[in-house]
């Protein structure tokens, strides 16, 4: 019985949507099968600048500091800041990259954070694997912490 009405229903509409010419596109609540997330909560911009390891600016002259993990800092000098921003430099500069929000909109300096891809590589990630980064979770973007945290022993013990 609700098959037959369901059907009836339905076969109108494509009658009456066909003869208007007009087609209506209603955005899906369900998560991208690309991205992961809800939609509008993945971008994708080009890298123009780096700061440091875990820092880029983009093409529209926001920053962005990259989700879950810690580098040394360039402007105070901290050992392996030149590494780890040379590091991301190779990774991200001059590409189109994919920036993926967790739950926070920006930290306390104003930068959006994000996570980072190029293609089929997650920045974080790699920085992480490679002992570049450390793990360093704020909640509540916490997405990837197990998995952060255990590319960091894998680093520890890769030395």
């Amino acid at each position: 019985m609700f098959l037959g009405l369901y059907l009836i229903f339905f076969g109108l509409l494509i009658y009456y949507s066909s003869k208007n010419k007009t087609i209506q596109i209603i955005p899906s609540p369900f998560p991208s099968p690309i991205s992961g997330t809800v939609e509008g909560q993945v971008t994708y911009a080009k890298v123009v600048r780096v700061i440091d390891g875990d820092t880029i600016i983009i093409d529209t002259g926001q920053h962005i500091r990259y989700i879950g993990m810690n580098t040394p800092e360039m402007e105070t000098f901290e050992c392996y800041a030149t590494e780890a921003s040379e590091i991301n430099r190779e990774l991200v500069l001059g590409k189109i990259v994919k920036l993926k929000k967790d739950v926070s909109e920006t930290d306390k300096y104003g930068r959006l954070l994000r996570y980072v891809y190029v293609d089929d590589t997650f920045v974080d990630d790699e920085l992480v694997r490679d002992g570049s980064a450390k793990v360093e979770t704020v909640p509540p973007d916490v997405e990837y912490k197990d998995e952060f945290l255990q590319l960091e022993n894998y680093a520890k013990e890769s030395g």
